[in-house]
């Protein structure tokens, strides 16, 4: 029916532990579906609900998304005692089932509901980028772009790692994207002004409950990648973190 692994990520005293299992669904379609699945279980686990990340090659980033609803659901349901065991198993007997709620709700819909629904609440954007040469004016711009679109979080810099992440109404977010991507902001080779041609959208998902806002947008630098997990760590973006920022040292 289904295979699996474990994969232990990291564990500390202060902020819990991270681990990766993979899950391999026989019977959906009659395919293979590899689930990746990222837990972080806070210190005060079970208490409180874990983090988790889906993802997988054989599935669309929102049926990933809607894999994740509903495995917080039921993590509810089992708040104050163990529960990843009995996620696991949950997803194993039910992602077929997932899947088909996921391709029915999104057909019945219609198109003003599914943007109410994807419009509320706080957004988040996590970019990457090759370079700075104009790091002065570049770093001048994004601050003017984050205060006037009423976004908040960081422009970080660590070694060669250049990240920006934002949180904020959706629309602002689509509007700094558009600015970030159609604007001069740095300079060429030469020292020609430039548009932004080298950068990626790492991640543009909804803020969760249990993921804390920043209160302000700064720049900061660090000077190890441990200083830079923390960071995301401290506002409950661990799995954020370890998704996406590990594979870019590589």
């Amino acid at each position: 029916m289904s295979a699996s692994s474990y994969l232990p990520l990291r564990k500390t005293e202060t902020h819990g532990i991270t681990f990766q299992i993979q899950i391999s669904v026989k019977e959906l379609l009659d395919t293979d579906v590899l689930l990746k699945l990222l837990f972080h279980l806070p210190v005060s686990y079970p208490s409180t609900l874990p983090d988790i990340s889906v993802s997988s090659a054989q599935l669309t980033r929102a049926q990933c998304m809607d894999v994740k609803d509903k495995l917080l659901e039921q993590a509810k349901k089992h708040l104050s005692e163990p529960m990843v065991h009995d996620l696991i198993l949950w997803i194993q007997q039910h992602l077929k089932y997932v899947i088909k709620q996921s391709a029915t709700v999104c057909h019945e819909k219609t198109t003003l509901s599914k943007e109410k629904s994807t419009e509320d609440g706080i957004w988040m954007l996590l970019l990457h980028l090759d370079h700075m040469r104009a790091k002065a004016k570049y770093v001048r711009t994004v601050e003017k772009w984050a205060l006037d679109l009423r976004l908040t979080g960081r422009l970080m810099f660590m070694g060669k790692i250049i990240l920006i992440l934002l949180q904020g109404d959706r629309s602002n977010i689509k509007e700094y994207l558009i600015l970030q991507k159609t604007s001069k902001v740095d300079v060429d080779s030469s020292g020609k002004k430039c548009k932004e041609k080298m950068i990626s959208v790492l991640c543009e998902t909804k803020l969760q409950a249990q993921q804390k806002r920043f209160q302000t947008f700064e720049v900061k630098e660090y000077s190890t990648l441990d200083e830079l997990q923390k960071e995301f760590e401290n506002s409950g973006l661990t799995t954020l973190f370890l998704e996406f920022v590990p594979p870019l040292l590589k």
